[in-house]
């Protein structure tokens, strides 16, 4: 994987601070309260990074002419779907892979027609600190008097497992059984700074879009 630019930064900052992203799956994270003998929470927690796509960045609208924002010039319209993520979290290396379709509609139904559309998929740990991005491009085909078509993408990750793993002081800390009328029975670990913040470095999330240019992005958000 390649250093992130500082424009791509600019933008995943804008996206990451500013906007909800859709999870499609990730770390599992089974909290169960525990009644026996004592309050605690058990939690299993995987390796493996979330896979999401960033809001505003699923779609992408393809006008002709280029320059238009009118409804009647829109060319092709094209959106990341069937997000199928296989993890291996055998090795200290956790390999992430993430399938994903790409089904598009083009207004006129000429004749067969292919378009090719780039995507990016980067490497987030903390939910704000890109680590990595590659970028890549699906190609869409349409096929003879055919309004849509489909294309198949793919995006990997490789983790490092102790970077994923909580320290065993805080999995102790989170997980400790409380008695009632211990001091600390109603404090929810995950709300102590020191265990939020080593929590929060230990996830890690693949994260997949179309790679969108600066106006494509302005018409995602204020359409």
């Amino acid at each position: 994987m390649m250093p992130i630019s500082s424009p791509s930064r600019k933008i995943l900052a804008v996206l990451f601070g500013t906007a909800a992203m859709a999870t499609v799956a990730g770390c599992a994270k089974d909290n169960e309260i525990d009644v026996a003998g004592g309050v605690g929470i058990t939690a299993t927690r995987s390796a493996c990074p979330a896979v999401a796509v960033p809001l505003h960045t699923g779609d992408v609208t393809l006008f002709d002419p280029a320059s238009s924002r009118d409804a009647s010039a829109i060319d092709v319209v094209a959106a990341i779907t069937n997000v199928v993520p296989q993890c291996n979290d055998g090795g200290e290396k956790v390999y992430q892979l993430a399938n994903f379709d790409v089904v598009a509609t083009r207004r006129d139904a000429g004749p067969a027609r292919s378009v090719t559309i780039p995507y990016f998929s980067t490497v987030v740990q903390g939910g704000t600190a890109v680590v990595a991005k590659r970028l890549g491009s699906v190609t869409v085909s349409f096929a003879d008097g055919q309004t849509r078509g489909t294309g198949h993408g793919q995006a990997s990750a490789y983790v490092d497992r102790a970077a994923a793993t909580l320290p065993a002081d805080i999995m102790e800390r989170i997980t400790r059984k409380r008695k009632a009328g211990d001091q600390d029975a109603a404090v929810d670990p995950l709300t102590i700074p020191e265990v939020r913040t080593a929590v929060q470095r230990a996830s890690f999330e693949l994260l997949v879009g179309f790679q969108l240019t600066p106006d494509q992005l302005e018409y995602n958000v204020r359409r």
